[in-house]
């Protein structure tokens, strides 16, 4: 929908961005102030831009800019905006539904979140490329955690015209993303994108992968005209630079709204712990059978996990990306907690003292 169509002064107006009565009520002491309830559909260097039941207004976002970095102003958030004035200003942001998050590139201990009130979390991987399925099950875990419903979307299917060779990848791919809808689109030929827009008019998506999965021409298919900025990549390895460069905010002809999203280099995990299980539910399941409640499924007895992997029940890819998950989010957690990274070091003397006694033990033997 173009922005120059949202000038209608209605309260319907705000509908198809989302706005419902759970909102409303939510809104209701903003209102009494005599403050206009808006949606963020891009943030740019102090300044947003909100959709309002008076059409698109240009904010500031001085009076709501705090010191953490995950209660700044983001694409999707519902806000409160003065009713004129030059500049207008947000003066709050409603609290958050859900909101994905992750860690910053930088080594302090902070998070970035890129979009906020969501429903599904749309991850969208290039089937040209090779396939990176611990970098899928990282981008489910984030999205596990968000509190939106994440959906798998394997793009650029023409590229691969073998049936059975597709069929192949979209196995790797479930086996990966248990509890996940898995969908395999081609914007190209248009297969999928039905199914695709079904689930998308459910409420807010975003659309998150890396730089050549297709995001903007996805986002283009569902818009159902070119507003996203699209560049050829190499369908060698899909490789391209991204063509997205800030977070926007779509209405779909179709109904719901899409977040689009720059594609994502790093992908860095944000106290993701209960993300991470659900990604891995299946190594959770078969962790209540071990013999010690603290099994860390390495070389412990009567290991139901280790079992598994015997068993060729469990792949040990599987298990070897749910320890690096839980390694790598232990540790953004103990950066926030004193307490718990105490507790990691005694369990590393722990451990080392257990490897030296074991070593002291072979030698004896060898004696």
């Amino acid at each position: 929908m173009p922005l120059s169509s949202l000038s209608t002064p209605s309260a319907s107006a705000l509908a198809p961005y989302g706005w419902d009565d759970a909102w409303t009520d939510t809104f209701a002491p903003h209102a009494a102030d005599g403050l206009l309830p808006g949606r963020v559909i891009r943030v740019d260097r102090g300044q947003c831009d909100v959709v309002t039941a008076e059409g698109l207004v240009r904010a500031d976002t001085a009076f709501v800019t705090p010191h953490d970095p995950l209660r700044v102003v983001c694409t999707g958030d519902w806000v409160a905006v003065e009713p004129g004035g030059s500049p207008r200003y947000v003066r709050t942001v409603l609290p958050r539904r859900t909101a994905f998050v992750r860690s910053t590139s930088s080594k302090r201990s902070e998070g970035q979140i890129l979009a906020a009130n969501v429903d599904h979390a749309v991850v969208a991987v290039s089937l040209a490329a090779e396939l990176d399925l611990a970098r899928v099950e990282r981008f489910l875990a984030l999205a596990w955690e968000s509190g939106a419903q994440p959906v798998v979307v394997l793009t650029k299917a023409d590229l691969v015209p073998d049936a059975a060779t597709r069929a192949h990848l979209v196995q790797d791919v479930e086996t990966s993303a248990p509890g996940v809808p898995v969908i395999t689109v081609s914007a190209h030929d248009g297969d999928g994108l039905d199914v695709l827009t079904a689930v998308a008019a459910g409420g807010t998506s975003v659309l998150l992968g890396q730089s050549g999965a297709g995001k903007s021409t996805l986002a283009n298919a569902l818009l159902g005209e070119d507003v996203m900025d699209v560049r050829a990549i190499r369908d060698v390895d899909g490789k391209g630079r991204h063509t997205t460069t800030t977070r926007n905010l779509l209405v779909l002809p179709g109904g719901g709204v899409l977040i689009d999203t720059p594609g994502l280099r790093g992908v860095g995990l944000w106290d993701a712990t209960g993300g991470v299980g659900q990604v891995f539910a299946e190594i959770q399941e078969l962790a209540g059978g071990c013999r010690f409640q603290d099994c860390s499924h390495e070389r412990e007895p009567g290991c139901a996990v280790l079992e598994a992997i015997d068993d060729g029940v469990l792949p040990q890819r599987r298990l070897d990306s749910y320890r690096k998950l839980q390694r790598e989010n232990l540790r953004m957690v103990a950066q926030k907690d004193a307490r718990l990274r105490a507790e990691i070091r005694k369990q590393w003397k722990r451990k080392d003292a257990e490897a030296r006694e074991a070593m002291e033990v072979k030698r004896g033997r060898w004696a």
